[in-house]
């Protein structure tokens, strides 16, 4: 399942940071756990991008399994909020510059404070979007934080 593709912007920031990673290219997939089946992965190692809104109006960018959901009180607490809640999908792409289904935590339009489950120091690397619907990247957690601000908290139901 990897494949040499186009790069996509998470690629180009990849490459320029030299970060070492994998790419994962997939058709036809609508689910995260189906993607996880498509890429032959672990589903508790590929991770969905979820943007969230706090009551402060911040805004949020959380990481859990593709077989988890997000649990909105964890989160909550991760971040210091009273309460956060998923936006809604037409928000998505004018805040992030992504797409439902394609959003990656590296290459937002703004870096958001950004939360990922404490199950990821479970394994070497993580996969998570390559932001296009159809790619995925795999980077360890110490690479990716060469690019991305994050914590490891326990967010997930």
């Amino acid at each position: 399942m990897k494949h040499n593709l186009d790069k996509t912007n998470v690629m180009r920031i990849l490459d320029q940071k030299h970060i070492k990673y994998e790419t994962y290219h997939y058709t036809d997939v609508i689910s995260g756990i189906d993607v996880a089946n498509a890429l032959g992965e672990n589903p508790s190692q590929v991770f969905k991008t979820l943007v969230t809104v706090g009551h402060s109006k911040e805004h949020y960018v959380f990481l859990v399994p593709v077989n988890k959901e997000l649990n909105l009180k964890k989160a909550a607490n991760a971040v210091k909020e009273k309460s956060v809640e998923m936006i809604k999908s037409k928000e998505l792409l004018p805040l992030t510059g992504y797409i439902h289904g394609g959003c990656s935590p590296i290459g937002m339009k703004k870096q958001f404070k950004t939360i990922i489950d404490i199950s990821a120091k479970e394994f070497d690397t993580i996969i998570f979007s390559g932001g296009k619907i159809g790619y995925q990247v795999e980077v360890s957690l110490e690479d990716l934080q060469k690019v991305i601000d994050f914590i490891l908290e326990d967010i997930k139901n």
